[in-house]
């Protein structure tokens, strides 16, 4: 069949992305309704106040130990954990209908918030701050030999975190730190080589409460040092109108081609993601301008959604900002954060590339036209009144770049924002708005805290009870079967692949299950503490199994049930939920290849020991050309319509380029070649009787 086309006459009603404009109450507001780790309760003017003061001194704290000099480990994490934990108790209600309640004050409730909430945050400074307090000396002696009050209060404390993690960011991560505790209490009793001999009470709430390796191990350290600095550089960055330039120039770049909005959508996102780190935060704030532009265009609603959401996930891997993820592979790994950003430009890129390639595919099926001159915004125009906005970034990547500390480069970044919106006469701030910047980056990385420390209780179990190379020999041994079973069909396939690809199948699907409501950062954690050493195992670089981890954890957000980026889409483009969330994770999958690439291929990732250019160019075509081989499958188009068995041979293809070796990459090019001769074909024909 022809084509269809779109032309002016047929669409008469003209997309203004010319003039938008971020409106960023509008996209905090968005981000509170769809994202729960943001949804706050209701306070009143006098609780607004106090709860506010004590974000902004948060966030001054980390600021001025940022540019000045950190304290010594356990006492800047006690201050941090203190001051996050209470905060939670005052600015997340016990239950869900506290949300919508409104802030009466009464005996039970002094200035809106009940009194229990505020005895448990003064317990929660309490318990967090004992710690810190006891001698280092002493500390060390007591490791081993709690005291009753060590016992009491660390158990508190326990308690608490779990409270708070359940409010902040719901019930799936403290149940997964639950069933942790209950294996290491009643090792004894579990089954086969899970087997181990256990645990009392006291003994576990000392290694979870005095020791490194806990509650105040490297999460906690990590969000504390580095995570903060850069959620508060983001607020800032997008106050000032960097987020604003970033789309004006993305619609520049990316309008004129078919299905203009929505390529707009993947560069606006993979530009803003670099200043956010946050899919929900993505997806509201660029979603808020591209969506009703796409559906304006002809797209469905649950495709604008999908869109926006599949390429949302990608501000958590888009250097330099990424996720806090990043700032945890520094220590886990030891590795320079510049290391990291390094690691993470190609996988990005092929990313956003999957997702940019079935939406030009949709849009050829579909015949949807790319944005008139009219419709674009003024690139000149833009950059002649947004330009000092790029000097913060520029001076982080720089500090970056030269070898300093990730928070004095956030430092340098905050305090360049403060100035250029101070001092910039086309957006400039009050004082009234950096004191709101600074309240709601605090307010942003409550969750995430909270989160952190939880997460130090698993990491405290694994590192207790060596679970985590139980369950590496337990994936191991399954893979191996699995690989034994299927060298008969694929005789010319080694057994270590094999067992290989098949244990990167089993650790992949099992980040996505516990990315369905564990937050990306804490599955992170857990996949890095309890599967990563299977692929160390396996011979595979740490770097590698944490880049595969990572990205895997990620397509959670665009994965039903809990697929909290496509959710946020939904809402905002009024399609179906479940819909928007399968239609995102189909975009996403081209970063479901990635890892698989950069796994059998290390030298994707740049950094690795083994790298050689060689290696790297065959594994970038074979990535490039197997995920628009996959893509086109998936769309069913490619320069005409697809056929059935063309669909087939092409998603065969891509899984073959996904293993970078020679042979593999021939097989998968053959299989490509016939496909593209009758594609060829079949759009000639078709262009001739458009032409008839």
């Amino acid at each position: 069949m022809p084509e269809p086309r779109v032309t002016d006459a047929d669409n008469k009603d003209t997309i203004h992305l010319s003039r938008m404009e971020l409106d960023e109450a509008r996209a905090r507001e968005l981000e509170e309704q769809f994202d729960s780790e943001l949804r706050f309760r209701p306070l009143s003017p006098a609780a607004n106040w106090i709860v506010g003061s004590l974000l902004v001194g948060l966030s001054l704290f980390h600021y001025y130990t940022a540019g000045f000099g950190l304290l010594q480990e356990m006492v800047h994490r006690g201050i941090h954990l203190a001051l996050v934990l209470a905060l939670v108790f005052l600015v997340f209600p016990l239950w869900k209908k506290g949300y919508s309640e409104p802030a009466r004050a009464s005996f039970w409730r002094p200035i809106g918030i009940p009194l229990y909430d505020w005895a448990l945050a003064i317990l929660s400074v309490v318990a967090v701050a004992h710690v810190p307090l006891i001698p280092l000396d002493d500390l060390a002696f007591r490791v081993g030999n709690p005291t009753t009050l060590d016992v009491i209060l660390g158990g508190s404390l326990i308690l608490l975190l779990l409270d708070a993690t359940r409010r902040s960011v719901g019930w799936p991560l403290p149940i997964i730190a639950i069933i942790f505790m209950l294996y290491a209490l009643f090792g004894p009793w579990m089954p086969g080589i899970l087997t181990h001999p256990g645990a009392s009470v006291s003994q576990l709430v000392d290694h979870l409460y005095l020791t490194a390796q806990g509650i105040y191990g490297v999460p906690l350290g990590v969000v504390a040092t580095y995570v903060f600095h850069f959620v508060l550089f983001g607020v800032f960055a997008t106050r000032i109108g960097l987020g604003q330039l970033f789309l004006d120039c993305a619609a520049w770049v990316a309008g004129r081609f078919a299905g203009g909005p929505a390529k707009v959508s993947i560069f606006g996102s993979a530009l803003f993601g670099m200043i956010s780190g946050s899919s929900v935060a993505n997806t509201v704030t660029v979603g808020s301008l591209t969506i009703p532009a796409m559906i304006k265009l002809g797209y469905k609603r649950e495709f604008a959604g999908a869109v926006e959401a599949a390429s949302s996930t990608g501000g958590q891997i888009t250097p330099p900002i990424m996720g806090a993820a990043a700032f945890l592979m520094i220590e886990f790994l030891g590795l320079p954060y510049t290391t990291i950003i390094l690691a993470a430009i190609i996988p990005a890129a092929m990313h956003f590339f999957g997702v940019l390639i079935q939406v030009h595919f949709e849009a050829k099926r579909t015949g949807l036209r790319g944005l008139r001159p009219d419709e674009m915004p003024d690139v000149t125009a833009a950059l002649k009144r947004d330009w000092p906005t790029i000097i913060p970034l520029a001076v982080l990547i720089g500090v970056l770049v030269s070898g300093y500390t990730p928070y004095l480069a956030a430092f340098w970044g905050i305090t360049l924002c403060v100035l250029v919106g101070l001092l910039n006469p086309r957006r400039r701030l009050s004082v009234q708005e950096i004191f709101d910047g600074l309240r709601d980056g605090a307010k942003y990385a409550l969750a995430v805290g909270a989160a952190a420390a939880t997460v130090g209780i698993v990491v405290g179990v694994v590192t207790l009870t060596g679970v985590g190379f139980k369950m590496s020999f337990i994936v191991t041994s399954i893979a191996g079967n699995l690989a034994s079973m299927f060298s008969v069909v694929l005789p010319w396939v080694e057994a270590n692949t094999l067992i290989l690809f098949f244990t990167l199948i089993m650790t992949g699907f099992v980040c996505i299950l516990m990315g369905c409501g564990v937050p990306t950062t804490a599955n992170y954690i857990i996949m890095v503490t309890v599967a990563a050493p299977a692929l160390a195992l396996l011979g595979v670089e740490p770097i590698v199994a944490h880049f595969f981890v990572f990205y895997y954890g990620l397509l959670a957000d665009i994965t039903p049930p809990v697929a909290l980026a496509a959710y946020a889409a939904a809402g905002m483009a009024g399609g179906d939920p479940f819909k928007t969330g399968n239609t995102a994770f189909r975009l996403g999958l081209g970063k479901a290849l990635v890892p698989f690439v950069f796994v059998f291929s290390p030298s994707l990732l740049l950094v690795t020991k083994d790298f050689n250019w060689p290696d790297f160019f065959l594994a970038l075509t074979g990535c490039v050309i197997g995920i628009a081989s996959l893509g086109a499958a998936l769309s069913r188009y490619m320069l005409a319509p697809t056929k059935a068995w063309e669909n087939i041979l092409l998603i065969v293809a891509a899984f073959l380029l996904i293993m970078p070796e020679v042979y593999t990459t021939v097989i998968g090019l053959l299989l490509i070649a016939p496909v593209l001769v009758n594609q060829w074909r079949q759009r000639g024909h078709d262009q001739v009787l458009t032409a008839a």
